[in-house]
């Protein structure tokens, strides 16, 4: 390798690795120079080899043993030099992206706990406001549960409230009609002439349901005992909905 290619190769170093490299360069034109002037010529400068000849005798110095190492060790010093500023780019690297990940942890231990301050501040508020709506709540599930008479009106009220959440269809004026004809308003009425009576199932109640069709007709949440007034009544009304369409449709024994 010739020296003007090393010389390409020391733009690409800092300041400092420049000057140690030029100084180094300058050593070794000395020994070149030094190595050119015989042993035994005389210190004279009229005997010194003239200025024109010097280059004809530099270029046949240059492939010496002694100038290949000047300039092998000139590139060594350039490969270290390099390597150095390398290794001190990674480190420099390494403890960016260490610093960055230290503050994305953080940030994010940050956001957790600002996160599960505001959950359980949602909570709290939430309990709170649950505390301060439930008497009002409680006041208004007591003046909308409705109180029933234990008489005939009061089983009517209720079976047409039942019969409203479960579909069935039926008025106030339907259902008296037919209680009246059926039972004259006797909850314990019971036939024991009829053909049910004679098969053994006799008609009872207040719509004189026989048992089967009671059974077959019950309405969840009242009571099981047919004598109920208010299971007869919507027994009965669900009964008279799926054969005859409504309860206020029936005008005689059905």
């Amino acid at each position: 390798m010739s020296l003007p290619s090393i010389s390409g190769r020391r733009r690409r170093l800092n300041k400092t690795q420049k000057l140690s490299v030029a100084g180094i360069s300058a050593m070794a034109v000395a020994a070149l120079s030094f190595s050119l002037v015989p042993a035994n010529a005389d210190p004279k400068p009229e005997a010194a080899t003239p200025v024109s000849a010097a280059p004809a005798v530099f270029t046949s110095v240059a492939g010496t043993p002694q100038a290949k190492a000047v300039q092998a060790s000139i590139i060594e010093q350039h490969s270290t030099a390099e390597k150095l500023v390398k290794a001190a780019d990674l480190a420099k690297a390494k403890k960016a992206a260490a610093v960055a990940k230290a503050k994305a942890a953080k940030a994010a231990e940050a956001a957790k706990a600002e996160a599960k301050a505001k959950a359980a501040a949602r909570v709290k508020a939430e309990a709170t406001a649950a505390k301060r709506t439930e008497p009002q709540a409680a006041s208004r599930s007591e003046v909308r549960t409705p109180v029933y008479a234990n008489n005939l009106d009061g089983w009517i009220s209720q079976a047409l409230d039942i019969m409203r959440a479960h579909g069935i269809p039926g008025s106030y004026n339907g259902l008296h009609r037919n209680i009246m004809r059926e039972s004259t308003g006797n909850p314990n009425a019971v036939n024991g002439w009829d053909v049910n009576a004679q098969n053994g199932t006799p008609s009872c109640g207040l719509l004189q349901v026989i048992q089967p069709t009671f059974n077959a007709y019950h309405v969840p949440g009242t009571s099981s005992n047919i004598y109920d007034p208010v299971a007869n009544i919507t027994a009965a009304a669900n009964y008279a909905a799926d054969k005859y369409g409504s309860i206020d449709n029936v005008n005689s024994a059905y």
